[in-house]
């Protein structure tokens, strides 16, 4: 199993191929409901709802990757 450095992002570790596999597929499956509800948008649709739908579709993408990653707190300055 790889292990990948973690980007220099504070309270991220290191992943392993497996895990980057899982977020990358599930990057995959957001852009593709997204173009979906690109479709949805161009037709005569509630927009407002398309909206709320692109919305929670990102926000539910974000969480599951975050579950993968599982970022952690931080120490700040004034912890030390």
């Amino acid at each position: 199993m790889t292990d990948h450095k973690a980007l220099p992002v504070s309270g991220y570790t290191e992943q392993s191929q497996s895990d980057i596999d899982l977020a990358n597929e599930g990057k995959e499956l957001e852009e593709r409901y997204l173009r979906w509800l690109d479709k949805l948008e161009a037709l005569d649709t509630e927009k407002r709802f398309v909206a709320l739908a692109r919305t929670n579709v990102q926000q539910g993408a974000m969480w599951a990757i975050r579950s993968i990653f599982k970022p952690v707190r931080i120490d700040l300055p004034e912890d030390h």
